[in-house]
């Protein structure tokens, strides 16, 4: 067990240096985000290869802290991720750190019916590991866990990567754009004239027509 925990120590501190070393290579002014979505694929990976083994039978969920940002331009492998781990009935438990709220962790847990919480004071950080996401699914039934209040379902642009309200969607691949686009840049789909309010026929117009006819 001494062993063990010198070991957990040693690679905990060099990923602590690891990750500072990296911070420094960010440009100046830009906020960097972590890499959720290769951190949801390796999880899931792992869950598939412990099924597959038949030796055990567990009910796994996966728990994400977060403290960064939301990186937009992992949208679509991070919505890859959380549909996975739908079909595979595995929920995903979210704990963000931050100061603003993280979209993609909202979506996570409640896609996939797992628990996400946003602590007030850090302080009562592990009581809350220990009372919200330590408990197994079974125990979640008899507990007053935390429900969401809102869930922030904005998506983000495959263009140009951003957080959009509205957009336009293809209706072959279902790919998302700020902006009308001549041509699909996922499946290449041809789109057709975007139709200003301008373009249709207002309602005089209309009954016009009709009286004329």
């Amino acid at each position: 067990m001494p062993s063990l925990c010198a070991t957990l120590l040693q690679n905990l501190e060099e990923f602590m240096n690891k990750d500072e070393q990296l911070g420094k290579q960010e440009p100046e002014g830009r906020i960097a985000c972590s890499l959720l979505s290769g951190s949801l694929s390796m999880a899931l990976c792992y869950i598939q290869r412990v099924f597959r083994s038949g030796l055990l039978h567990p009910q796994p969920r996966i728990l994400c802290l977060q403290g960064s940002p939301d990186g937009p331009e992992q949208y679509v492998a991070i919505m890859n991720a959380i549909f996975s781990a739908q079909r595979s009935m595995v929920p995903i438990d979210s704990c963000y750190l931050g100061a603003q709220n993280s979209a993609f962790l909202q979506q996570a847990s409640y896609i996939t019916g797992g628990v996400h919480h946003k602590p007030q004071q850090l302080d009562g950080l592990f009581q809350y590991l220990l009372t919200i996401f330590g408990t197994d699914l079974h125990s979640r039934n008899f507990l007053q866990l935390p429900k969401p209040v809102g869930v922030d379902f904005r998506a983000s642009c495959f263009c140009h990567k951003n957080t959009i309200d509205m957009g336009y969607i293809c209706s072959v691949c279902l790919s998302i754009y700020c902006k009308h686009l001549k041509k699909c840049s996922t499946c290449g789909s041809v789109f057709g004239q975007a139709q200003t309010q301008s373009d249709e026929p207002s309602a005089t117009n209309r009954k016009r027509k009709t009286t004329d006819a």
